[in-house]
């Protein structure tokens, strides 16, 4: 069994493309909300979003953040960044704008979410490193995910354990 590690992504624009990737065995099977529960904890408010956050959290070792074309600058995102950083977790962030959606289209690149945050003054994009993968067709893309992802989380581990 893989690391248990938490997904961070646009639900609406991205939910298809990570339900693709989970299916890589090199990483714990954890629940991902399914669409009436997201909604039923977004109707809960903030205070919802953040319990539900918080709980999905605990116990994981990595916060996987698939980067979209929608990914930056949204709240939870930010929020889920913070709290995996402050926790001491390794962050992989993996661009999967070359995946393909349930209706078959890829997306434009997104801006990495990391470029929000500063450490000692410089982004926090500058110093985890990212990756994505030099393909443009959606099974290649896929395919490098899965014969690279339990490596990067590794690395992202031992990296976050270095500060």
């Amino acid at each position: 069994m893989g690391r248990k590690v938490f997904y961070s992504f646009h639900y609406d624009n991205d939910n298809w493309r990570v339900a693709t990737l989970r299916s890589i065995g090199a990483i714990e099977q954890n629940p991902i909300a399914s669409s009436n529960k997201w909604e039923e904890v977004k109707r809960g408010g903030d205070k919802s979003i953040k319990n539900w956050i918080d709980e999905n959290m605990v116990n994981r070792s990595c916060l996987i953040m698939l980067i979209g074309s929608a990914t930056f600058g949204r709240k939870w995102i930010n929020y889920e960044i913070e709290k995996a950083w402050n926790e001491g977790k390794g962050i992989v962030p993996i661009y999967i704008h070359n995946l393909k959606n349930s209706l078959g289209y890829q997306s434009s690149k997104g801006k990495n979410p990391l470029s929000h945050f500063k450490l000692n003054s410089k982004d926090l994009s500058t110093i985890v490193k990212s990756y994505e993968p030099p393909y443009t067709d959606s099974k290649e893309v896929y395919s490098y995910i899965s014969r690279n992802l339990s490596n990067w989380i590794e690395d992202a581990i031992i990296f976050r354990k270095s500060f």
